[in-house]
């Protein structure tokens, strides 16, 4: 695209969880698509400047063509990341809590962890204004993506986060404090409070996108205020583990939960005895059902919402259906005492299976109005511009139900998101919030991609916490403000809301991919209808930032050293020696990263399907670039496999481990290119291999010119398949090692490699999903862990006594132990040693990736929900 539309998205990785792939791409997405990654489109910055920006750098012109369809590539996503914990079978409940049992029983090495990301992450860094940041879009300091919100009349507010667990503000926001922290699940899906000031979690994220996991189960707490979860609070037996809950709602004694699994309820007078399967529509899929094992058994039975009359508990509709569409999708109430489907009287609110998806209720105060969100199946597979097929409301939740808003309608309302291929709702199986107004019954306040309030009951919408600002014409890049003369929004994305009051006031607080965010709830509105009066509660002391790698480099400006990574929907954060908050110099998902040690402005980042970005400066710009083409200080250096999209979403990228300059990276083939951080084109990456059709890399090495490649093809539980491929960085002696599906190293996803750097023949290999006592998949074999002597061509297990816990990378310390990054912390074999120990104590928070400090004396874990950590080698062993 050209230069007037560079920005990049705050792609949202859509997908989910890991102990029973949620995930599947929607009906009728196209992940075949001819350009490899969607940009948010900006609308033109001035027609002034549409000239110069044509006559822009090949980098920039690099990304001319994109279609611009964000969701197909969130889906993609989402199932790619379902993959590595899955394939080749599906997971049976209970894996990952038998997996956090066991490394809790692990010896524990010394040493405490350190977080370095606990300070605030400023979205809109003036220092970062380059080509390829989001830097002036007007969201401001952010966070890790936030999945619910509750909040009370006394300024307490409860931020559940994706994979970071709960945490607890007393002023009305900001200043937090974690309470989840011992819970065997730091995923959130719900977060209520009840009439007795009780607050419920319900874990197990069910956004149902790429890097959600499943929970524990749902959760109590008597004394929020004060008090934390324990797993001594869980409510009812193992009924709801392995799950994911998407609402939890109270009535008549009972508190309802809406899951992966049906519609379950339970007595809110007491914690303990099982709860009670209230409807599933395929009871057979469940576990202990003749169909547990079918490929489809996670998308059979799931539940959104619940929507209970107050005035007669007994009167409940059920919203039950698969965002992508299933037979069973639609309405339910009992009906002579049996769960039936609703079929008529609903007015304009569908009941066909096909337009019944992901859908969210609100319930005014008083009880005299409801209102519903809809995703259509398909309209999700057919429009390309919105998958919403509206917004209701009715005066009873057995309706009638009047259409309110459609996403043209919402477009017109001071949306940012007015260009074809991308408008209010396109990810509505994603994105949806909802609530009213505890004192207007006609006031509500509706998420989806955006922010969007009502006053009159739905006759007119204002956008109040837009997509971002690029689009207005108050927008300027100009460092001395934040978005020109733009009134802050929120970040994208949204997906919690509740409304609470502080020191007397009522104010709306909205969770989204960039954390927490509040406004009053009678706030004011500029002439667009943006709100004027959003604030950030994003004030560093909740980290749940969601990393998928982490780069160290020297600081040569200041001393001491700079710390970037890559971020689920949070762009590339930077943190410089001497930094009181952290910026942003590259935008949309980061994904895979490499830093020169010698030089930590010295940075590559990889957007996703291999869109490799390169600075040598950290991108500092002042935004100069958008008047004069020839300032941008980044580039695109992506190899050809992201042009004809035969990569991973989150695809491998490393540096040979003797030379900084000599890279690798992967899709269908194996490129690399020797020019370093002074690379400036695409074109100078060369194939050294072809890992054949199909096969797209999930993870390189190489040290001193020897490169190991692992790959899988097809990548799903259809006939899955992986293998090693090994050769030299100069194209020669490449060949595929012998893996058979019944051989040493299991039939499941191959996540990373370790290579001794004293001895490139000498390499560890680290296994993603579980062992087949969790996996019903041929080949699915035992272990975790894998060492190779040879280069390679044999393979011996020594996980030992590690727990089966999906492995995502390691990493050799200076003094030949290896360090290993899972699912739920780091785990450590000491030089010498064959047994494992746990690494200090992290929350069950997943660590993707390690990496050493230049002098190797420091462990760099990059956590996805809880920011980065740091600790000393030498208290490791």
């Amino acid at each position: 695209m050209s230069a007037p539309t560079r920005k990049r998205r705050w792609l949202t990785i859509c997908a989910l969880t890991a102990t029973a792939a949620l995930v599947a791409t929607p009906a009728g997405a196209r992940p075949d698509r001819g350009r490899p990654f969607g940009s948010r489109t900006l609308a033109q910055l001035a027609a002034q400047r549409t000239q110069l920006a044509e006559s822009m750098s090949p980098k920039a012109k690099a990304e001319d063509g994109d279609d611009g369809n964000e969701a197909d590539e969130i889906a993609e996503g989402a199932q790619q990341y379902a993959e590595a914990r899955t394939s080749p079978g599906i997971v049976a409940p209970g894996a990952y809590g038998a997996a956090w049992t066991g490394l809790r029983n692990l010896p524990r090495t010394g040493g405490n962890w350190r977080n370095v990301t606990d300070l605030p992450y400023n979205s809109d860094d003036p220092r970062y204004r380059d080509v390829d940041s989001n830097s002036s879009g007007g969201s401001g300091n952010v966070t890790g993506r936030m999945a619910a919100i509750a909040a009370d009349d006394d300024g307490y507010v409860y931020a559940g986060s994706a994979g970071g667990g709960v945490w607890r503000s007393r002023r009305g926001g900001g200043h937090w404090t974690p309470i989840s922290d011992t819970l065997p699940s730091q995923s959130t899906g719900a977060l209520a409070l009840d009439g007795s000031g009780r607050l419920w979690l319900g874990t197990g994220e069910a956004t149902t996108n790429a890097d959600a996991y499943l929970g524990s189960g749902v959760y109590v707490l008597s004394d929020p205020r004060h008090g934390a979860f324990s797993s001594r609070s869980r409510v009812g037996g193992d009924e709801l583990e392995s799950t994911t809950v998407h609402e939890l709602r109270f009535g008549g004694g009972k508190v309802w939960a809406a899951t992966s699994a049906g519609v379950w309820s339970h007595s809110t007078k007491t914690p303990k005895g099982a709860w009670k399967l209230e409807y599933a529509p395929h009871p057979d899929y469940l576990p202990g059902g003749a169909k547990a094992n079918d490929d489809s058994a996670a998308y059979k039975n799931i539940a959104n919402d619940i929507a209970i009359d107050p005035k007669d508990p007994s009167k409940v509709v059920l919203a039950v259906g698969w965002r992508s569409g299933d037979d069973y999708n639609g309405f339910y109430t009992k009906v002579h005492g049996a769960w039936t489907r609703i079929t008529d009287g609903f007015g304009d609110l569908p009941t066909d299976a096909d337009d019944v998806g992901n859908v969210t209720f609100a319930r005014s105060a008083d009880g005299s109005r409801y209102y519903a969100i809809d995703q259509s199946p398909e309209l999700t597979a057919s429009n390309p511009d919105s998958g919403l097929e509206g917004v209701y409301s009715a005066a009873s939740p057995f309706g009638p139900w009047t259409k309110i808003a459609d996403y043209k309608q919402l477009a017109a309302d001071g949306s940012a998101l007015t260009t074809a291929g991308y408008m209010p709702g396109v990810q509505a199986w994603y994105n949806q919030f909802l609530t009213v107004d505890p004192s207007d019954p006609k006031h509500v306040y509706a998420g989806l991609e955006e922010v969007y309030e009502t006053k009159d009951g739905g006759g007119t919408w204002s956008t109040v916490g837009p997509y971002w600002n690029f689009t207005f014409p108050c927008w300027s890049i100009d460092p001395a403000k934040q978005t020109g003369d733009c009134h802050q929004t929120t970040h994208s994305d949204q997906h919690g809301v509740a409304i609470g009051r502080y020191h007397g006031k009522s104010f709306v607080y909205v969770g989204n991919d960039g954390g927490v965010y509040k406004r009053p709830v009678n706030g004011s509105q500029d002439a667009s209808g943006h709100a004027t009066d959003w604030a950030s509660l994003n004030d560093g002391t909740i980290d749940t930032l969601q990393y998928y790698s982490v780069g160290v480099g020297k600081d040569l400006d200041h001393g001491g050293l700079s710390v970037t990574g890559g971020l689920q929907d949070n762009g590339q954060s930077v943190l410089r020696s001497n930094d009181k908050v952290m910026g942003s110099d590259f935008g949309g998902d980061g994904g895979d990263t490499l830093t020169d040690p010698a030089n930590g402005c010295d940075i590559a980042e990889e957007y996703v399907y291999l869109a490799v970005q390169v600075t040598q400066n950290c991108a500092v710009n002042d935004g100069s670039w958008v008047t004069d083409p020839s300032k941008a200080t980044s580039y695109n250096v992506a190899p050809a496999d992201n042009a004809t999209s035969e990569a991973r979403f989150i695809a491998p990228l490393a540096a040979d481990l003797k030379s900084s300059s000599t890279w690798i990276a992967g899709g269908r083939h194996v490129w690399v290119q020797t020019h370093g951080y002074a690379i400036r084109s695409g074109a100078e990456w060369k194939s050294v291999y072809d890992l054949g059709a199909g096969r797209t890399a999930t993870a390189v090495a190489a040290s001193g010119g020897k490169v190991y490649a692992a790959w899988c093809g097809p990548c799903n539980n259809q006939g899955f398949a992986r293998g090693i491929s090994v050769g030299n960085a100069d194209g020669t002696g490449w060949h595929d090692v012998t893996l058979p599906v019944g051989g040493a190293v299991p039939n499941r996803y191959l996540s990373g490699f370790a290579v001794d750097p004293k001895n490139a023949d000498h390499v560890f290999l680290a296994v993603n999903g579980f062992s087949r006592h969790w996996t019903e998949g041929p080949g699915a074999g035992v272990g975790h862990v894998f060492e190779s002597l040879d280069g390679g061509t044999t393979w011996k297990d020594i996980s030992a006594n590690l727990p089966d816990v999906p492995t995502d990378s390691a990493i050799v310390t200076p003094n030949g132990g290896l360090a290993v990054a899972t699912d739920l912390g780091v785990v450590y074999r000491a030089p010498g040693r064959t047994t494992w120990q746990r690494v200090g104590s992290l929350p069950a928070v997943a660590v993707l990736q390690l990496k050493l400090s230049p002098d190797g004396k420091t462990l760099y874990a990059a956590t996805h929900g809880r920011g980065i950590y740091t600790i000393r080698v030498r208290d490791c062993g």
